[in-house]
């Protein structure tokens, strides 16, 4: 079996919610895995920065926007998930390099 075979159920459950997000870093916990450990910080991070995002738009007073940050919320995670499933190790366009530098916690 690959690693991305072993890892695509516990990468792809990192995508459904934040919640999800920190059921697969325990799930990865032992044995850890590569391709689960990569896709877990993508979900992780696009969880984060669409739920910061909000915050600060709804305490800004737009509200008008937070309708386009949910529909990329959606596309983001959708990319992610499908990215999963297909045993691929796709970053998430312009940030999903990032998300892999600032989360090296999550292991």
């Amino acid at each position: 079996m690959t690693t991305e075979k072993e890892g695509r159920t516990t990468a792809s459950i990192a995508y459904l919610t934040i919640v999800g997000s920190l059921i697969a870093i325990t799930m990865n916990m032992e044995p850890k895995n590569t391709f689960a450990r990569f896709h877990i910080r993508q979900a992780f991070g696009i969880h984060l920065l669409y739920h910061g995002l909000a915050i600060v738009l709804t305490f800004a007073g737009i509200v008008q926007a937070s309708f386009w940050l949910f529909i990329t919320y959606i596309v983001a995670a959708l990319y992610g998930l499908l990215s999963a499933l297909n045993q691929k190790k796709q970053s998430i366009p312009v940030i999903g390099t990032y998300f892999q530098k600032w989360f090296t916690f999550i292991s």
